[in-house]
This record gives structure tokens, C-alpha cells and sequence, in this order.
């Protein structure tokens, strides 16, 4: 972790160390702090990268809120964590955030146990209505109805069906909630949605702009009128809904009081506002209106979902600096988007879903050349598998491609409306395996265990692009049922992987080394790792044995027979979870069969793995390459204790 380089900081900047701090300062102030934010920001993202035009778009509503609210008594809950550089920057983490996402250094999302002021920990979006409302009601129970609860969630986000359930359940409660919508139109992929539409009519309604000032002059007196608040509060909330919005507002329809919009990067503004809405009881909504790389010119006006994550770039320039040129295997997600355009293009009963992660799938490609036949649902990882299942029921033959992470959010959907009616939906889970600066939140760790696990689903890993390429191939064929493909993050192993499709049978393994010592048994990308080993291995003349397994449900039992007829030591090796995950499916397969080899497993261990680039972590974790090598001397050795590992 290199931290050793000191960032310049603005004059303002460098003495706050602290939310304390930031409240000394004048409100005429706060723009110029804001400023001294962002460009730190953009000096350290620039060369270290990490998320990007989503922190941007919120440094002024991160500095109202800390200027108006009392934190970290008063509790932020941020959602997703994309938007909350700022939010690290200002509350004593600044010399640090040098680290962000690098190995040892701060989280790329706020975590608990890194600060007191990051209420909640979160990675996945949606959760921040459901937690803030948990808080709200816990410190109304506790007798600290003063405490306020503050969620601050994107309009990307409130597409998912946990930010409706919280909103639901919150306007039944009489608790110091207060939602942040921030609305940009964005969530990494430009926000889809009837809510987008809906929320596109209310901030570019000129009834409502026209009107809403004359409200706002209102509700800015609001203070003054000490007890008598509420009874003010409810005749605004009556002008507002009859005056500007009728009775159909949907947020004032769960009991919430809306207001907005309002301009999200006005930060004296801002503060009016929130230090109003302090006074006003019960659950209520702040529409604000952002922009997504606000003060960076090249991410403000360019491509947003470029710049949601951009890697380095120059910041004087824009210019996003990619590696080296050289000439390098492509990405897994792009093997899958060219192979299912290809594939869409043979079998019209072929379509592409996925829950807003359209180009980190690489499923734009389809959308590009097939729109009508490429379903982005939003952030709704159940309604996608559900979506997708219900299209299966016609005939239709869904790829439904997640994020193995987010794959977890739809596991009922999964068993129930899909594996359980046995129905042909092919989940492609991108991000299998450990992802790297992500960390915890998006480690791709559990997907082996928990598909395995479940009747008439076929659970498969391609060790290269070519065996991904035939695998979906495979997957689309008829009458194939419930079918799971994953594959990691980043680069392939294959140069020239279009080849001519092949069926592979469900269900088989195949042989790539034979040796007499010791057999290596892989699942998916690993088996790489396995045969970088290999020439070590061949230098020190050694016979490993080495199977690439592919599928984990069903087993190749009869290679799996063969195997254990003739080895005595067997390694297995996986990018995913060791607790259920395929070294225990051969473990399993080993005592309901009697035999007594001894089988030493390697991959993610019982615990959560932090962040960290992808190599680092697959040593710490003892299954990259120099692991595979000490795991077969030890093997070897005399000092080698013959057990279950």
C-alpha cells in the first residue's frame, strides 16, 4: 500500500479533519469547500482510480448534510457506497484516502468497522431506506426521538424492490426518517424505468418550478414556528399536493412528505432546506437533483457509464490512459457479449436480461444490434430471474446474465420460480471468483455452493473462453432446464478463441495432463493457474495429473471413479467458497463411494476476503500459483499428513 505521496489540499480542506470541523465554517463557505472536495478527489482518482462520477455528483449534498446534521449522532446511510468519497474525505479520513480500494487501505465503500460515521455497511444497493428505518424506529424505541436518520439513495436504486418494501413499511412508522433521492438518471447504465419517467415529469414540470419557490419561502419560515411546526408542515404538505402535483404523487401516497426538486449542487441552499425539514416529524422525501461528474468537464459532459469507473486517467486532459498496448486475451463479459449476439443470431427464441449491469456484462452488444430481443430491468435482480422465467414458460430462451454477488439477491427466485418448474433460463455469473478493489461486498465467493445445492440445475465454470463459448452454446440447446455458467472478472487465457461451436455433454470433465503422482482436479478459470504450475512441475520432473472438472453439478462420476481407482493424493482447486463448494462436492462424492484418498482442497476460505488486486488475493487465499506448487511438494513430502484438507 503506497500512501507516501501527499495530495495538495485546498485552504479550507486542510483544517478540517472532522465534521466538527466543517461546521465552523460560514454558509458562504461551503461552495468553496465543496470545491477543495471535488478536486481532491479528481487528483487522487486520476492516479490511483476507483469510483468516480458518482462522488462527484454529490460533494455539495455530502457537505450540506454534515454542515445541518449532527453526525455521527445523526446517522447517514449511504447507498451502494459508489457516492461516498466525499463522505470519507470530510470525517477524519483525508490523509488516508490515498488507500482507497489498495490493499490494507480504506474501503472503496463505507464500512463499520473503518469509522464510526459509516453508519451502515453497504456495497449492494437498496439497503439504505430498509437500515436508516431500522435505526429510526430502534432509536425511537431507545428514547432518542431526537436522533435524526438520513438515507441517501439514487435514483438507480430506488428501482429495486427493498427500497418500495422500506418505503412501504416507513410511511407507517412515526419515526425521524428522512430519504435523500438523489436523481441523476444514472445508476452506472442510464436509469430505465416507468420510476424515471415519473420522476422526469416531476423536475421538469414548469407548474411545479414555477410554484415550488413560493413553497419553499414557506417552507423557510418553518423554524420560527417552534411547536406549532407540524401543524405549518401539513398545510405546505396540502399545498403541495394540491397546488403542484394533484393527488398522484406516489411518495405522498405512502404517507411520506415530498419534497422538491431541488437543485442538489446549491449547498447554502441545500442547508436551508435540510435544517427546515429537521423540524418537520415523520417520515419524508428530498428530491434532489444532480449531476452525475459534476465540476469534471470530460465526465459531466461525456459518457457517463465511462466515467462511473474510468480506471487512470490525465485529469488535465480527460484522456482515459489504458495499459500498454500489447496484444492481450480479451475480457470473459466480452467473450459472452459477442457469443450470445452470434449465438441470438442462429436461435430467434434467444433473449438478454440483466438488472442494470448492461455494459459491465457486456450485454450492450446485443442491445446494440438486437434492442427488441435485450431486456435491462433496472437494479431488480428477483424480478430479472422471475422476468426471465416467465419468458422460458413461452418458449423463449432467457440469458439472464448477473453479477455472481448480486446473483444472491434472487436466490428464491432462483429455487422456486425457476430450478422448481425446471425451466431452461441460463444464469451467466460474471464476476465469479474474487474481484479485486471491490472487496467483500463483491466478491463473487458463494455462487458454487448455493447452485449446486438445488435440484435440476446443471452448474458449470469454463476453464477458458473457448469452453464459455461452447458451454452457452451448449446451454441453449433443447430441453437443457435450469443452467448456471460462471466465470471470473478480467482476462481470458485464449488469443484465438472463435471457433466453430461444440456441443459439450452435460455433466463431463476432461483429462489435459496425465501423471502417476498426484491428480489435480480444477473448476473453471484455476485450471490456468494449474498449468502455469505445470512447468515448474516439468522442470523438477514431476507426474501431476491434472482434470479439468467443469461442472460441478452433475459430477463426471465416471471420471471421478477412474481418478480414485488411481490416486492416492488428489488437490482440488476452485475461485469460489471451500464451505460446500466443489472440493466438497468431491469429498462427497469420495465417501458415499468409499474411497480413502486423500484430498487436500484449495480455494476462498471461511471468511470474508477484504480488498486487494485479484493476485494478491488468490495468495492470500493459497490457490494461485506458487500455492499449487507448495500444496504438491507438501503433498510429496515425507512430512505430509494423509487427510481430508
Amino acid at each position: 500500500m503506497n500512501e507516501k505521496k501527499k495530495y495538495p489540499q485546498g485552504k479550507l480542506l486542510s483544517s478540517i479533519n472532522s465534521p466538527a470541523d466543517l461546521r465552523k465554517l460560514k454558509k458562504n463557505q461551503l461552495q468553496q469547500i465543496s470545491n477543495e472536495v471535488r478536486q481532491y478527489i479528481i487528483d487522487i482518482v486520476s492516479e490511483k482510480g476507483g469510483h468516480f462520477g458518482a462522488s462527484l455528483g454529490v460533494v455539495e449534498l455530502t457537505v450540506a448534510l454534515h454542515y445541518v446534521f449532527n453526525t455521527p449522532k445523526d446517522q447517514l446511510v449511504w447507498d451502494v457506497g459508489h457516492q461516498a468519497y466525499g463522505h470519507k474525505i470530510l470525517t477524519g479520513r483525508k490523509e488516508r484516502f490515498p488507500s482507497n480500494r489498495i490493499k490494507g487501505g480504506l474501503s472503496g465503500f463505507p464500512k463499520r468497522s473503518e469509522s464510526v460515521y459509516d453508519t451502515f455497511g453497504v456495497g449492494h444497493s437498496s439497503t439504505s431506506i430498509s437500515a436508516a428505518l431500522g435505526m429510526a424506529v430502534a432509536s425511537k424505541k431507545n428514547g432518542t426521538d431526537k436522533k435524526q436518520h438520513i438515507a441517501i439513495i439514487g435514483d438507480g436504486s430506488m428501482t429495486a424492490g427493498m427500497a418500495f418494501e422500506a418505503l412501504n413499511h416507513a410511511g407507517a412508522e412515526n419515526t425521524n426518517l428522512l430519504v435523500i433521492l438523489n436523481d441523476n438518471c444514472m445508476s452506472i447504465d442510464p436509469a430505465v424505468g416507468a420510476l424515471k419517467e415519473y420522476l422526469t415529469d416531476i423536475s421538469t414540470s414548469h407548474t411545479y418550478n414555477r410554484a415550488r419557490n413560493k413553497i419553499w419561502k414557506i417552507l423557510g419560515k418553518i423554524s420560527k414556528f417552534g411547536p406549532n411546526a407540524q401543524a405549518v408542515a401539513k398545510k405546505i404538505e396540502g399545498a403541495i399536493k394540491t397546488t403542484i402535483l394533484g393527488e398522484s404523487n406516489y411518495f405522498e401516497s405512502l404517507n411520506f412528505r415530498y419534497f422538491g426538486p431541488i437543485d442538489g449542487h446549491n449547498p447554502k441552499h441545500l442547508v436551508t432546506v435540510l435544517n427546515d425539514l429537521k423540524d418537520i416529524p415523520g417520515p419524508k422525501i428530498l428530491h434532489c437533483l444532480t449531476v452525475k461528474g459534476k465540476g469534471y468537464t470530460p465526465a459531466e459532459k461525456g459518457d457517463t457509464t465511462k466515467w462511473h469507473a474510468p480506471g487512470v486517467f490525465d485529469k488535465e486532459t480527460g484522456k482515459i490512459i489504458a495499459a500498454k498496448k500489447k496484444k492481450v486475451p480479451q475480457k470473459y463479459q466480452d467473450i459472452f457479449g459477442e457469443t450470445i449476439v452470434e449465438l441470438a443470431k442462429e436461435n430467434e427464441n434467444i433473449v438478454g436480461v440483466t438488472p442494470a449491469m448492461l455494459t459491465g456484462s457486456s450485454l450492450n452488444l446485443m442491445m446494440k444490434e438486437m434492442p427488441k430481443r435485450t431486456y435491462d430491468v433496472g437494479i431488480a435482480e428477483q424480478h430479472a430471474v422471475t422476468f426471465s422465467a416467465g419468458m422460458a414458460t413461452q418458449g423463449k430462451i432467457p440469458f439472464c446474465n448477473i453479477y455472481s454477488t448480486f446473483m444472491q439477491r434472487a436466490y428464491d427466485q432462483v429455487i422456486h420460480d425457476v430450478a422448481l418448474q425446471n425451466l431452461n433460463v441460463i444464469f451467466c455469473l460474471d464476476r465469479g471468483g474474487l474481484v479485486g478493489a471491490d472487496g467483500a461486498t463483491h466478491h463473487g465467493a458463494f455462487d458454487i455452493a448455493f447452485f449446486r445445492c438445488i435440484p435440476n440445475m446443471i452448474v458449470s465454470a469454463p476453464m477458458n473462453e473457448q469452453e464459455l463459448r461452447n458451454l452457452m452454446y451448449t446451454a441453449q440447446l433443447p430441453n437443457q432446464g435450469p443452467f448456471s455458467i460462471r466465470y471470473p472478472r478480467g482476462n481470458g487465457v485464449m488469443l484465438n478463441w472463435k471457433t466453430p461451436f461444440e456441443k459439450i455433454k452435460i455433466g463431463t470433465g476432461r483429462r489435459i495432463h496425465a501423471g502417476e503422482e498426484i491428480a489435480i482436479l480444477s473448476l473453471g478459470h484455476p485450471g490456468n493457474f494449474v498449468e502455469k504450475a505445470q512447468e515448474q512441475f516439468k522442470k523438477e520432473g514431476l507426474s501431476i495429473a491434472h482434470y479439468d472438472m467443469r461442472f460441478v453439478k452433475p459430477l463426471d462420476e465416471k471420471l471421478l471413479h477412474s481418478i480414485f481407482k488411481s490416486f492416492d493424493k488428489i488437490i482440488t482447486i476452485e475461485d469460489g467458497c471451500l464451505q460446500g463448494g466443489f472440493g466438497s462436492a468431491i469429498l462427497e462424492f469420495m465417501a458415499n463411494n468409499s474411497y480413502t484418498s486423500s484430498v487436500k482442497r484449495l480455494g476462498i476460505p471461511d471468511e470474508f476476503i477484504h480488498h486487494g488486486t485479484q493476485e494478491s488475493l488468490h495468495q492470500d487465499c493459497s490457490y494461485d500459483t506458487n500455492s499449487i506448487i507448495q500444496s504438491v511438494h507438501e503433498a510429496l513430502s515425507k512430512n505430509y499428513i494423509s487427510q481430508v484438507g
